[in-house]
């Protein structure tokens, strides 16, 4: 057999540990490892020069804008900023796009406005608001699920004017429907009426520093909006998932509900794990603002515990970029009339291997399952993805674990040049991204993937991470 690619001088994660080894790859898939290529046929040759070559990583939450908001970003612009922080595979989100996405029509809409432009590979969120449950249109939630959309996405606060917020009965409704389907529901966790009572209250008050803003949207709305999907997911059977959950307490629920057996899961996103908002929303304003907001430095820490026994199940980015000229500096524009979201794709493998493998929080096996393994799982789409298995798709990122730089928010292939993770130096980086056997990111070479190689990914089966919380 002629091989088509050779991933050559890998070294592969076994465990803890690692081995150097020859990958094989056949059709876009893995075909087999070897260790001595006497005698192999093959095509071409990707070199891994004896870098650190998992799983192609895989980031489930994030707003590429496309199509409808493409003056933030676009599928173009925002998969090869992906590529270029080691991700293979991206699951977009049903609301940042005109028109959303919560039915057929709306869905293969928007897969038609972005199927050209994609580098690396990506999948769909469903959509279910409140406006559906009120005009009785949950069977579009089965029709979703059908289609092949991984999960489905509420939003307990408001988030765009063509995705509406649930009240808690519609949220209750909205659980119903979605368990139908054995698919997860992920749950902007903050409860409304209190966000929004604290933020007029500092509105009043006169307040325009950075910090009010977090200080307003409390840890306590949170925890009790938390608290209320764990219990509806009780009461209906739901798969709940949390995502871009921000506090320590969120991950001492979710580890709590657990224990109890019941099917609940969350995220974190690189910026909940390294900054605190009285530091940057001091220095960065309104260029930090996201929502939930960030938090202190003991979530940072209970957030990292999170990830290692458990409770937080996996890392995001919820990669949301707005344009700086209209949404984020415009005249007239402060701390709440900016727009609230961060790009993040570009930095979250690296700040998960600087800030988590290099400094001993996260073990290596623990490493590849919250950037690859798990969300696979989590959205049925593993083994296909986020495996590194023999007839898997040919995914790899390909990490010197050793490289030193600085985050520089003007080099980036997103379209937002900010990021309040901007100076923070790292050791770590992704140096070649491979998505089934192909090449579209080289350090040195930048993106070398071509527009419109990236494929949209059905959902392939239903899965549930096992529920294993480590002391």
């Amino acid at each position: 057999m002629k091989y088509d690619v050779i991933i050559k001088n890998a070294r592969i994660p076994q465990g803890d540990d690692t081995m150097l080894t020859n990958i094989l790859v056949k059709d876009e898939k893995i075909a087999g490892f070897l260790q001595d290529l006497e005698g192999i046929e093959y095509g071409r040759e990707i070199d891994a020069e004896g870098n650190l070559t998992i799983p192609g990583c895989f980031d489930s939450h994030t707003h590429f804008m496309d199509p409808g908001f493409t003056h933030r970003e676009n599928f173009l612009t925002g998969t090869s900023s992906a590529a270029a922080g080691g991700i293979t595979t991206i699951m977009d989100m049903p609301c940042c796009s005109k028109p959303s996405v919560r039915s057929i029509p709306e869905l293969e809409s928007k897969l038609n406005a972005i199927k050209d432009k994609a580098i690396i590979d990506f999948a769909f969120w469903g959509g279910v608001t409140g406006e559906d449950v009120r005009n009785d249109n949950l069977e579009h939630v089965k029709a979703q699920a059908d289609y092949g959309v991984c999960a489905f996405k509420v939003y307990m606060t408001p988030s765009v004017p063509t995705y509406e917020r649930v009240t808690d009965p519609e949220m209750l409704e909205a659980f119903r429907a979605v368990a139908k389907t054995g698919l997860p529901v992920g749950i902007h966790a903050e409860n409304y009426a209190m966000c929004d009572y604290y933020v007029k209250k500092f509105q009043k008050e006169g307040r325009l520093d950075g910090p009010a803003w977090a200080e307003a949207r409390l840890e306590l709305a949170e925890k009790a909006a938390i608290q209320l999907g764990i219990s509806f997911a009780e009461e209906t059977g739901a798969r709940l998932h949390i995502v871009h959950m921000s506090t320590g307490i969120g991950a001492k629920l979710v580890g709590e509900a657990k224990k109890k057996g019941l099917d609940v899961t969350s995220e974190t996103c690189p910026h909940y794990l390294t900054l605190n908002y009285q530091d940057a929303m001091t220095e960065h304003k309104q260029y930090a603002k996201i929502a939930p907001p960030l938090r202190t430095k003991r979530d940072n820490e209970e957030l990292w515990e999170g990830l290692q026994n458990g409770s937080v199940d996996f890392i995001a980015t919820d990669h949301a970029p707005y344009e700086i000229e209209t949404e984020k500096e415009a005249e007239g524009v402060n701390i709440w009339t900016a727009f609230p979201g961060i790009p993040g794709v570009e930095t979250m493998v690296p700040i998960l291997v600087s800030e988590g493998y290099n400094k001993g929080r996260l073990t290596l096996s623990r490493l590849v399952e919250v950037l690859s393994t798990s969300a696979a799982k989590q959205y049925g789409l593993y083994p296909k993805k986020g495996a590194m298995h023999i007839g898997s798709d040919a995914d790899f990122t390909i990490i010197d674990l050793n490289k030193e730089w600085t985050i520089d928010q003007k080099k980036t292939y997103s379209m937002a040049k900010y990021n309040p993770l901007h100076g923070i130096q790292l050791k770590g980086k992704p140096v070649k991204t491979v998505v089934r056997g192909t090449l579209v990111y080289d350090d040195k070479e930048g993106i070398v993937g071509k527009e419109g190689f990236g494929q949209f990914v059905k959902r392939q089966n239903i899965q549930k991470l096992d529920r294993v919380i480590k002391y």
